[in-house]
C-alpha cells in the first residue's frame, strides 16, 4: 500500500476482531512512526501498550467509572481531563460538522434522537477499545508546551498509517481523557505524565455495520485560499 492509499483508506474503526497481534508488529509500527518530526527533536511521546488481562482489567475499571456517572451525574466532577479537547462553546461550522458526524453514525446504526439507552451503549464501547486486542495510551510530560501537541499529532497519524501497511486498523480516542485519574495509576505512568489520548489497534470486523460509516470531508475549496 502506498502512502496516498493509506491516507485515503484510514478511518476510525469501531468494531474489531479479537485476532491477536504479535508484539513484533506492534513494536515495528511504534518504532517507524517515531520518525515523525518534532520541534528540536524533542520526541514528546510516551506510549503504553495494553494486552490481555491488563487490557481487560483497565477497561473494566473505566467502564465502572463511566457507569457510575450515569447513575450519579454529580460524579462527573471527579472525572475531568487536564486539558479541553473540545471548545467550551461550539460555533458554526464546527458544531454543524460535529452534529453531521454524530447523527450520520447513529442513523447508520438505527439509533434515533432521544434514544439515550442505545446512545449510551454505543458510547460505552469506547471504553472497551471497541473490542480491539491492543489498547494504546499516549502521555506527555507536563513541562512541555503547546507545540509538542502538534508533534504528537504527527506521531499519532504515523501510527495510523503504518498500521495499514500491516493490514490493521485504528481508532484514535479522546473519550478516555476524562478518566485520566483512573487510567494513569493502572498503567504506571510517572508523576509528571499527562494523558493525551488512547487508540484502539486491531483487525477490522468487516461484518459489523458500524464500520460502514465514513466521516465526510469538506471540499478543498472550503479551506484553501490561493495567493499569487
Amino acid at each position: 500500500m502506498n502512502v496516498l492509499e493509506a491516507i485515503n483508506q484510514r478511518r476510525s474503526t469501531r468494531a474489531f476482531l479479537t485476532k491477536p497481534i504479535s508484539k513484533e508488529i506492534i513494536l515495528e509500527i511504534l518504532k517507524i512512526s517515531s520518525r515523525a518530526p518534532s520541534g528540536s527533536n524533542t520526541q514528546p511521546w510516551s506510549v503504553y501498550v495494553l494486552l490481555g488481562e491488563k487490557l481487560k482489567n483497565l477497561t473494566q475499571e473505566v467502564c465502572r467509572a463511566y457507569e457510575s456517572i450515569q447513575h450519579e451525574p454529580r460524579l462527573v466532577e471527579n472525572f475531568k481531563s487536564w486539558y479541553s479537547y473540545y471548545p467550551e462553546e461550539w460555533v458554526s461550522p464546527y458544531i454543524d460538522r460535529r452534529r453531521e458526524n454524530g447523527w450520520g453514525l447513529y442513523s447508520l446504526l438505527g439509533i434515533q434522537k432521544g434514544d439515550k439507552a442505545n446512545m449510551h451503549a454505543q458510547f460505552l464501547k469506547n471504553f472497551t477499545f471497541f473490542g480491539a486486542p491492543v489498547g494504546l495510551f499516549f502521555t506527555i510530560d507536563r513541562s512541555l508546551g503547546r507545540g509538542s501537541f502538534l508533534d504528537y499529532g504527527m506521531y499519532l497519524q504515523n501510527i495510523m498509517l503504518a498500521a495499514k501497511e500491516f493490514g490493521l486498523d485504528t481508532c484514535p480516542q479522546a473519550a478516555w481523557n476524562e478518566y485520566e485519574k483512573v487510567i494513569l495509576p493502572i498503567i504506571g505512568s510517572g508523576p509528571n505524565e499527562l494523558l493525551v489520548c488512547g487508540m484502539a489497534l486491531g483487525y477490522i470486523d468487516k461484518s459489523d455495520k458500524v464500520n460502514e460509516y465514513q466521516a465526510p470531508r469538506e471540499d478543498p475549496s472550503q479551506f484553501i485560499t490561493w495567493l499569487a
